[in-house]
């Protein structure tokens, strides 16, 4: 397992221009994320299982788990063990009676076989370097803000920032919302005849 580095859940992401859907898995005790494309009844399968939703008959993945059970095969880990061709490949490891398999399973299935049968997710270091995003270190050393260190929590400051809606509100004629309203012109009256 030297080659592997453990990785939780971070999010599921959706993108509202399209149907796909993305898994952010973050590596445990470092800063680099893998994003992973999966599709949404995936991310569906995923999500439900995170929340531990109680569904009245089971999912495929709930099915899935259950397979595993009544063989009496333990599902100990999955793995994202190759990307190629922008193509990631997995494995659920399982336990059977003391004997290790892997069965071969697209990472979006394993996922969501994970999350159910709350296994952990390994990532093989080569997929990492290949894909893996790091957040940039100058974001991460930014210096506080402003509103951080205080400065804008100050009287004058907030003054200064909202200045620029005085002269809107002196416009407003708020004093009239409590009189009658004043007839209207003739000339506004529709014609009857």
């Amino acid at each position: 397992m030297s080659d592997f580095v453990e990785v939780v859940i971070d999010s599921v992401r959706v993108s509202l221009m399209s149907p796909q859907r993305m898994v952010i898995l973050k590596q445990v005790n470092a800063e680099r994320y893998l994003p992973v494309w999966v599709g949404p009844y995936e991310a569906e399968a995923i999500t439900v299982g995170l929340q531990e939703v109680e569904i009245i008959r089971p999912l495929t993945h709930d099915l899935l788990k259950n397979v595993f059970g009544l063989f009496n095969a333990r599902i100990q880990r999955i793995e994202i063990v190759s990307l190629r061709n922008d193509i990631y490949y997995g494995n659920i490891v399982a336990d059977v009676n003391g004997h290790i398999i892997n069965v071969d399973a697209r990472p979006s299935d394993s996922i969501a076989l994970a999350v159910r049968a709350h296994a952990t997710i390994w990532v093989h270091e080569s997929v990492m370097e290949q894909a893996a995003i790091e957040p940039e270190q100058d974001i991460q050393e930014a210096p506080p803000s402003a509103r951080e260190k205080g400065k804008a929590s100050t009287p004058d400051a907030a003054d200064d920032r909202l200045s620029i809606f005085e002269d809107f509100l002196n416009q407003l004629d708020i004093d009239d919302k409590d009189k009658p309203d004043k007839p209207k012109d003739d000339k506004d009256e529709p014609d009857k005849t």
